[in-house]
């Protein structure tokens, strides 16, 4: 069982910068795909970003590309989002997922595990 927790969220005013991180526990972290997806109030969990296991490929949304990087440190288990240029829009609950073995893949039911999600509020 693979337990995953975020930190790092708060409130920022637009422009700003946030990094969060995600800690894994309970399993091979090298070997999962790590995601990042958010809920914001009455819309569905969308996806942010992911990296894949191995080489560590890493994908986007288009909303996101080129403000937001994932990256991961398999020593410590953790995969982070540095996010630059925060918007109002990308208030939202942020959520980190493992999917094992995974390509890195943007479909929400491929990830088997999740985090508890963690507030990121960009004020106007």
């Amino acid at each position: 069982q693979v337990q995953l927790v975020e930190s790092g969220g708060g409130l920022v005013q637009a422009g700003g910068s946030l990094r969060l991180s995600c800690a894994a526990s309970g399993g091979t972290f090298s070997n999962y795909a790590m995601g990042w997806f958010r809920q914001a109030p009455g819309k569905e969990r969308e996806f942010v970003a992911a990296i894949s296991w191995g080489v560590g490929h890493t994908y986007y949304a288009d909303s996101v590309k080129g403000r937001f990087t994932i990256s991961r440190d398999n020593a410590k288990n953790t995969v982070s989002l540095q996010m630059n240029s925060l918007k109002p829009e990308d208030t939202a609950v942020y959520y980190c997922a493992a999917d094992p073995f995974g390509p890195g893949t943007t479909m929400r039911d491929a990830y088997d595990y999740w985090g508890q999600g963690t507030q990121v509020t960009a004020s106007s």
